[in-house]
């Protein structure tokens, strides 16, 4: 009933013909095109018209082609001109159908039987053992993430649609696991949330910047765990747990895989900071006068540029929490 509805129709589509292998889905290369037949009516009255609009090549066209189309109808209905049913094109530069060919009924398409094709005989029993070989289906893998894990339906759309359509085989043959898996590995004991956002903020940020596919992300499933566990544990900073993976992702590929990130946060020096504290605050404190002065007499506002500085000065590795605490003791504000 509207173009965001075909859309997410198309959409859906998609995703099915990914996940068993049937086709990788993308429209602007030609392995997936799209038909629509639109027609109006006032609410209440019988369907007006249809119109078929071919070839579509992606999911914008149709959408702008359904709504070009929807406007054509109404226009031509409200100054008492009939709709013509016909086959149309679509102008994506000037998002507008056009004519292509008229249409009067069904025996225009010439339908008949041909005698060149066989019918195509499948036993059930050919049907179940196709159902049991099925992987897991969209719909059902966005359910369970959000039943299992308590993932946001946009969470397991952003996990589900990572690398979609890429390196589909033939007849069934499935494309390598991507970052569902990845996620359920790193999620396994850990809490789900806390990992799908340093995924999807994090490392598919890294990928999509250097524009690389899933498969090519150098941080195993056991080492973003880890990263994790130290920085639930207060081992290491969140600033410094983003610094640890802009790092990695910037460094040369190794021959060795990333196997300890307790080792590589301490060879880079990234383990939070919390001996000196005191000393960094005081720092922050002497760099910053009059914002300190502002907090004394009230404005707090202004104390997180203080709590920013102590950050700075310990280059990432200050617990921020701990640091904008003790600076409201010194500075004798109600934290």
């Amino acid at each position: 009933r509207s173009p965001e509805e075909a859309a997410a129709y198309v959409r859906t589509l998609q995703a099915l013909l990914r996940s068993v292998g049937a086709s990788d889905g993308n429209m602007e290369q030609g392995s997936l095109r799209c038909d629509v037949n639109v027609s109006v009516n006032r609410a209440g009255e019988p369907f007006g018209t249809r119109c078929e609009i071919k070839n579509l090549n992606s999911i914008k066209a149709v959408q702008v082609a359904i709504t070009s189309e929807v406007y054509r109808h109404i226009d031509l209905i409200e100054r008492g001109l009939p709709v013509a049913q016909e086959t149309r094109g679509f102008d994506e530069e000037r998002a507008e159908t056009f004519k292509l060919r008229s249409k009067e009924d069904a025996p225009d398409y010439r339908y008949m039987p041909d005698p060149n094709l066989p019918p195509v005989l499948i036993t059930e029993a050919h049907v179940d053992k196709v159902r049991q070989a099925m992987p897991e289906l969209p719909t059902a893998l966005s359910t369970r993430l959000q039943n299992d894990y308590g993932l946001t339906e946009r969470q397991a759309e952003v996990l589900m649609s990572v690398d979609s359509g890429v390196n589909i085989g033939y007849d069934g043959e499935v494309a390598p696991p991507g970052a569902v898996p990845y996620f359920e590995e790193v999620a396994w004991g850990r809490d789900p949330k806390v990992v799908v956002n340093w995924i999807t903020q994090e490392l598919l940020a890294q990928l999509s910047r250097l524009d690389e596919p899933f498969s090519a992300n150098p941080i195993p499933s056991s080492a973003l765990g880890e990263l994790i566990d130290l920085l639930q544990a207060g081992k290491i900073t969140g600033t410094s747990a983003k610094t640890l993976i802009r790092h990695i992702f910037n460094s040369p590929p190794s021959i060795e895989p990333l196997s300890s990130m307790s080792k590589l946060v301490g060879d880079l020096g990234l383990r939070a900071t919390s001996s000196d504290l005191q000393s960094l605050c005081e720092q922050a404190i002497s760099l910053l006068p009059e914002e300190a002065e502002l907090v004394r007499k009230g404005n707090e506002k202004v104390l997180m540029k203080i709590v920013g500085q102590v950050m700075k000065l310990s280059k990432g590795t200050a617990d921020g929490k701990a640091a904008r605490a003790l600076l409201c003791k010194m500075l004798k504000t109600e934290d």
